[in-house]
């Protein structure tokens, strides 16, 4: 997989219009996404108000509406949503409608059980390693080479260059995906270009495009940044 889109994240629609909350709005980004040659959707479930969810019938409605890019969907598991680790447990286990991936970011209280649990629900896990400290627990929990891929996450107040303190710490046969969020997000981008790993890009990471104006929807931001690998 070369690119992923995240096409909402934790934002509502009061930071940009085209953030989808509804499985009608999901589903049209994400065919949007998919047919500007995105090979992944990441979606995260949503309440009626447009907050983050984990709830079985929100999860179910995303992940639904999602696979009409017929490409793989994934979701969050992030424990802003569901901050008590045993609601958040057991909202998982209720999941009726399965995502064929989930992340789980590993410097959360719990990513080892969040992570333990999705795999013997049969759904594949990304770690998500927003910082070395994290990197370094994933490592320890002795599931690393158990994960699809380890998502590096750029943080919106860190320089893109933490990248490279990142990437040493993924042992070898375990895939990568490396993107930013925010002022960094393009740069990082570059950076998973030149290094010739995946990367992702959606509303949820960037709501401009390289040049600074705004994007209109998930699929003008894949098509920039497939433009961007295609540059290196």
């Amino acid at each position: 997989m070369k690119l992923k889109a995240c096409i909402n994240g934790p934002r509502t629609p009061d930071e940009h219009h085209a953030v989808p909350v509804t499985a009608a709005q999901i589903s049209a980004e994400s065919v949007a996404a998919a047919a500007a040659g995105a090979e992944a959707i990441h979606v995260h479930p949503k309440n009626p108000d447009g907050t983050d969810s984990l709830a079985a019938e929100h999860v179910a409605t995303a992940v639904n509406a999602a696979r009409a890019g017929g490409v793989p969907v994934g979701v969050t598991t992030g424990a802003w949503s569901t901050p008590d680790l045993r609601s958040r447990l057991a909202a998982i286990a209720s999941w009726t409608v399965l995502p064929d991936f989930a992340s789980v970011n590993w410097h959360e209280d719990g990513a080892a059980e969040v992570a333990q649990l999705l795999l013997d629900r049969g759904v594949d896990v990304e770690a998500g390693l927003w910082t070395v400290d994290a990197a370094r627990r994933w490592l320890e929990s002795g599931l690393q080479h158990r994960c699809i891929r380890a998502l590096l996450e750029v943080q919106p107040d860190a320089a893109a260059d933490v990248a490279y303190d990142l990437l040493p710490l993924v042992p070898a046969g375990v895939d990568v995906l490396l993107h930013g969020q925010g002022p960094s997000c393009w740069e990082v981008l570059r950076i998973a270009a030149a290094e010739g790993i995946a990367s992702r890009i959606g509303l949820e990471d960037s709501l401009l495009l390289p040049d600074g104006s705004s994007a209109r929807g998930n699929a003008d931001l894949v098509t920039a940044a497939l433009a961007e690998f295609r540059g290196r």
